[in-house]
């Protein structure tokens, strides 16, 4: 087994105990992104598909992070699951973030439910909004448009994959007493393990 494999192996199996373990939203992570300036921002978003490939979100391509996705590849990505392990278990991806192609966005959004789908047709993610009133108004008329037939893709509505250069695996203790392992992956493609002091 490849080092990379290892890790998506550990992260798979952490992230069943995590679903195990009932812990209520298990899919959730913070997502990191930055403008080409460096500005960061952070928000919380759920992990949708993850393989070998990468980590797949959703989102609108014109909202925040995805605006800044588009003009700076790069995000991190960060899940917590306190009820894990001894005293809760972290894992932080960094990589780089692509479009998911048209199919597989077309797939996801096809299971969605249909308020969810309507949802996405109507809101102008990240932009300002007048009143709680209006964004409901636009959800009414979606929802006559798209009356008795299904709901499609939204042209500007999609998912990213960061397709990671590292994933850390940090293993809460007592008396910051913690394990970090981090799996890297060099200029020459080749990946790298290595123990880290907490």
């Amino acid at each position: 087994m490849t080092l990379y494999a290892e890790a998506l192996a550990t992260f798979s199996t952490l992230f069943a105990q995590a679903r195990a373990a009932g812990i209520p939203e298990p899919t959730a992570m913070t997502v990191a992104t930055a403008t080409p300036g460096g500005l960061p921002s952070a928000r919380m978003a759920l992990l949708k598909a993850h393989d070998e490939r990468g980590f797949v979100f959703y989102t609108h391509l014109d909202g925040r992070k995805g605006r800044e996705l588009q003009a700076n590849p790069q995000a991190a990505l960060l899940f917590f699951w306190k009820a894990l392990g001894e005293d809760g278990v972290q894992v932080r991806i960094e990589g780089e973030a692509g479009i998911v192609d048209d199919a597989e966005a077309d797939a996801y959004f096809a299971m969605r439910a249909r308020a969810s789908q309507l949802g996405a047709w109507a809101s102008h993610q990240s932009e300002t909004l007048d009143a709680r009133e209006t964004f409901e108004r636009r959800f009414a008329d979606v929802e006559r448009e798209f009356e008795g037939r299904d709901v499609p893709r939204p042209p500007r509505w999609g998912g990213f994959r960061v397709a990671p250069r590292s994933i850390e695996f940090w293993y809460g203790a007592q008396f910051r007493l913690h394990e970090r392992y981090l799996y890297a992956r060099g200029a020459d493609g080749a990946w790298t393990k290595r123990m880290l002091y907490p």
